[in-house]
């Protein structure tokens, strides 16, 4: 069996909070406003995985009024709900992202996510797409205000053989 995920995430860009996008933290100004750490790359991963198991949506898991999940490394959030994947069945195909930014600039470090993704979900990398767009100077994304992400994941259904193993530590 296949199964498609997809979510998007957006979350305002503030001074005084680190940037991390796709588990990468970069040199910047500005970061994202949160309750976790705010990685809307990883957020949009681990809700996609989610979507494909029909389990709802992140804050179901991770409520952003919770002690738990406060300042929460989203690398955490983003094993687990591929945790849920391996235990469902499941492994992922592949992940295609589209990421949504007028001022950082997501080329220069494009690769370094897709490598960050997947490490942290021992996949290969042409298992991970990341694209990048800005807005054109409209909305709030293209005002400066926030980083958006969309993605969409295909699982497929296991090997009776593979089912059930648990995601290797990395790093």
């Amino acid at each position: 069996m296949i199964r498609v995920g997809h979510s998007w995430d957006t979350h305002k860009l503030v001074e005084g909070r680190r940037l991390i996008l796709g588990g990468v933290e970069l040199d910047s100004p500005v970061g994202l406003l949160g309750h976790s750490d705010a990685d809307v790359v990883l957020h949009a991963v681990a809700e996609s995985f989610l979507g494909a198991l029909a389990l709802g949506d992140l804050g179901s898991f991770y409520p952003d009024n919770s002690d738990k999940t406060l300042n929460m490394d989203s690398k955490i959030i983003l094993k687990e709900c591929y945790q849920r994947v391996i235990d469902n069945g499941y492994r992922v195909n592949n992940i295609d992202l589209t990421i949504y930014s007028q001022e950082i600039r997501i080329s220069p470090i494009r690769q370094r996510i897709r490598e960050s993704i997947a490490a942290l979900l021992s996949l290969d990398i042409d298992q991970v797409s990341v694209k990048a767009t800005t807005w054109e100077k409209m909305g709030f994304v293209g005002r400066g205000e926030a980083i958006a992400c969309e993605a969409v994941c295909l699982v497929e259904s296991m090997p009776k053989k593979v089912y059930g193993r648990k995601l290797m530590e990395t790093r």
